[in-house]
């Protein structure tokens, strides 16, 4: 196998006009993103960082990240994502656990870093991307990202290696942020899945995979994605990593928040062909900007578009077949997570939107179900278990060993990624999810997972958004309560959408008692926030957490 860097590099020299990356303010080549990159990884060697060192990015979505992670790749270096809402204490605990050297970090976030820096021992390099410098920031050393590429010439290419590695922080749904360990080796190998579609072997060497790069680019088929999920989570973030290494496009939106409007706005005026997004967190808005924009009489040109992938949380079928209404595309429901890519999948085009199933899977070639006693679930047997995959996975958890043996355990002779997704198989392969084990509900010994329940709530027409979690409850030690946003307009009373999950689920899965919110919280990602849905519950019914 071979480094990501090795490859871009590459790319570069052979097809420097092609566009490499863009946001609200510029478009940059192949040749300018690898330039601005070099010089980067110049500044970072002058501040000796190189070979296994850490490079935090505490960075919204923007060329920026994506130069100063390839500036990382070219020195050996090794970028960490770093959720850009982090305050101080998280930022210090990530930092000081990375043994992060440098950190890159938005501007607006100067005041947490100046906090956070004096605590984090290993921490000497500073670089504010965008603004003008503080007082402040100046005394602390902090440098100015655009100052260090014009001031530096670009770094000459070095030996790498494919086992160098890249984190994936991942917060999980209890404890504190864990680091993935992904090799450069590791992340070509997860792209199979493309290179069979090019009818091409995995390749080894950079110049086979310039085979892929020259092939799409021959046949004008070059991937141009819209990162709408941050880059900082998995989502946006290895499929980034996999479009540039074909030799395509990241385009990133300019606004903090989400807005549909400027995604669609992109998509038309860039000719964007690949979307990541978060289910229906990012969908329904999707979908409401299509409809306003359609009665306007002004629709979006959509014709570009021939991909939307979600990964992270559950694509629900109703939105799912609005979006094939505007746009016969391919929809691909991707399952996986931090500790591996290929679980399973659900991909369908507009032919097939009338069998659509929500939390349905097709479970990918490596990938099967083990009980919780390290045994196979027989497909089609019922069996509850836990997904597993195997191949092409991450190393572990970086200064975690306890942990990276319990997700990464060994059974029938290979080493398996389990994250702790619990699931049943049915003989024809199909996965049926129930969530994650971490945060199901324990009620009269039966254990319910929250992603199932929720998916029956948001069933009904009046509930817009679902999270489902567990109270104390004296007969049955817990009780399932869903904590609910409803729809604009009157809605049903809170009897009648029970009633109606008891129809759709098994009696003692649906909630005893709804909480209903005026603002949904997620994630920046879109994932559930469970935390918050619990406070949220324990409030609202008068529990102490």
């Amino acid at each position: 196998m071979f480094n990501l860097a090795d490859l871009w590099e590459q790319i570069a020299r052979e097809y420097p006009d092609a566009d490499a990356v863009g946001d609200a303010s510029h478009i940059r080549s192949w040749a300018e993103f690898d330039d601005r990159a070099a010089r980067m990884a110049s500044a970072l060697g002058a501040a000796g960082i190189g070979h296994d060192d850490k490079v935090a990015l505490y960075l919204y979505n923007g060329n920026e990240y994506l130069e100063a992670q390839y500036a990382a790749f070219k020195n050996r270096a090794v970028p960490c994502n770093v959720n850009y809402r982090y305050l101080v204490n998280e930022l210090t605990y990530l930092l000081t656990n990375a043994d992060a050297k440098a950190i890159f970090f938005d501007s607006t976030l100067i005041e947490r870093v100046l906090e956070a820096a004096p605590q984090c021992t290993d921490l000497t390099t500073l670089i504010q991307v965008g603004g003008e410098l503080t007082p402040e920031a100046q005394a602390a050393g902090v440098l100015e990202f655009e100052q260090l590429i014009a001031n530096n010439e670009p770094a000459e290419p070095i030996a790498r290696a494919a086992d160098d590695l890249w984190f994936l922080y991942t917060g999980g749904t209890t404890g504190n942020p864990k680091a993935v360990m992904w090799p450069h080796s590791g992340m070509v190998a997860a792209m199979n899945t493309y290179y069979a579609a090019l009818k091409l072997p995995m390749p080894q060497t950079v110049e086979e995979a310039m085979v892929a790069v020259r092939t799409n680019q021959s046949r004008n088929r070059t991937q141009r994605m819209l990162a709408a999920a941050p880059l900082m989570h998995g989502t946006s973030g290895i499929t980034g990593l996999h479009t540039l290494a074909l030799g395509g496009y990241i385009d990133c939106l300019g606004e903090r928040n989400f807005d549909a409007d400027e995604l669609w706005s992109h998509v038309q005026e860039r000719r964007l062909t690949f979307l990541t997004i978060v289910g229906d967190a990012f969908c329904r808005p999707m979908l409401e900007a299509l409809d306003r924009a359609a009665a306007a009489g002004t629709p979006y040109e959509l014709s570009s578009l021939y991909q939307v992938m979600s990964s992270g949380v559950i694509w629900s079928t109703e939105l799912k077949q609005r979006m094939l209404e505007y746009r016969d595309c391919t929809l691909i429901d991707s399952l996986g997570s931090s500790e591996g890519v290929g679980f399973a999948s659900n991909i369908t085009k507009k032919e097939a939107a009338a069998e659509l199933q929500t939390a349905k899977f097709s479970a990918g070639e490596n990938t099967i179900v083990i009980t919780d006693a390290g045994t196979r679930v027989e497909p089609g047997s019922g069996e509850i278990g836990k997904l597993a995959l195997t191949g092409s996975i991450p190393l572990g958890y970086y200064k975690d060993q306890k942990k990276t043996d319990e997700t990464f355990p060994e059974h029938f002779g290979k080493r398996w990624s389990i994250p702790g997704d619990y699931a049943t198989i049915e003989a024809d392969g199909t996965i049926n999810l129930l969530g994650r084990g971490s945060v199901s509900i324990n009620s009269g010994g039966e254990k319910i997972y929250p992603e199932e329940v929720e998916e029956a709530v948001k069933t009904h027409p009046d509930i817009l958004d679902c999270n489902a979690v567990g109270v104390p409850d004296e007969k049955w030690g817990q009780a399932v309560v869903a904590v609910v946003q409803m729809t604009d307009g009157p809605s049903a009373d809170d009897a009648t959408i029970i009633e109606h999950v008891k129809n759709t689920i098994a009696r003692y899965k649906a909630p005893k008692h709804l909480v209903r919110v005026d603002h949904f919280a997620r994630s920046t990602n879109g994932k559930s926030d469970y935390k918050w849905a619990k406070k949220t519950a324990y409030e609202a019914l008068g529990f102490e957490e």
